[in-house]
Order: C-alpha cells, then sequence, then structure tokens
C-alpha cells in the first residue's frame, strides 16, 4: 500500500550517449483498492510529451487503507513461509474510526 511515482525521460540527451532520444510516460500510481481511482491512477501524462505532472496525494487515505482496507499486508503474511525482520524499527500507527 504505496503510492508510486514514475518519471521518465521524454525528449533528447546530447551529453550522454546511450541517451540520445527518449520515450516515456510520467504517472502517479495509487493501490488498488476502493478508496482510490478504479484504475489506480491518480495523474499520468501524455504519452513521449516534455511535461510536468502534479496531483495531490492523501497520505490519510493511504494509512487508513493499510488498516482497514481489503487487503492487509501486514496482517496477512505467513510466517510459517518465510520471517520479516526489519533493519530499522517500524512503527505501527493504527486508525480508529
Amino acid at each position: 500500500m504505496i503510492y508510486v511515482v514514475l518519471a521518465g525521460n521524454v525528449g533528447n540527451l546530447p551529453q550522454v550517449r546511450s541517451f540520445l532520444i527518449n520515450y516515456g510516460r510520467a504517472a502517479v500510481l495509487t493501490p488498488s483498492d476502493f478508496a482510490f481511482p478504479m484504475n489506480a491512477i491518480q495523474a499520468e501524462a501524455e504519452s513521449d510529451t516534455e511535461t510536468v505532472v502534479i496531483t495531490d496525494l492523501n497520505l490519510d487515505d493511504l494509512a487508513m487503507q493499510r488498516e482497514l482496507g481489503s487487503v492487509t499486508h501486514l496482517r496477512d503474511c505467513r510466517p510459517d513461509l518465510y520471517e520479516i525482520t526489519p533493519k530499522l524499527p517500524i512503527e505501527i500507527v493504527r486508525i480508529s474510526r
């Protein structure tokens, strides 16, 4: 349950030999759950166009979906198959309605 930002290179980079002409599309993707757009795309640019994508991301919706969404990754893991050990301490914040 994360937002994903894709920023592809578009245009010409003459100073870099391996990147002469670039084609791509920028997008902001959301989790595929009920509180987010049905196609899981918050915003996207036109293909192969030099542009900027600007959108608002609601971090409260993201936190609520982590707790109450149809898929709860932290609770649905299978400790009998693998063990999750964080490198840094993780704080899980619960949101009550």
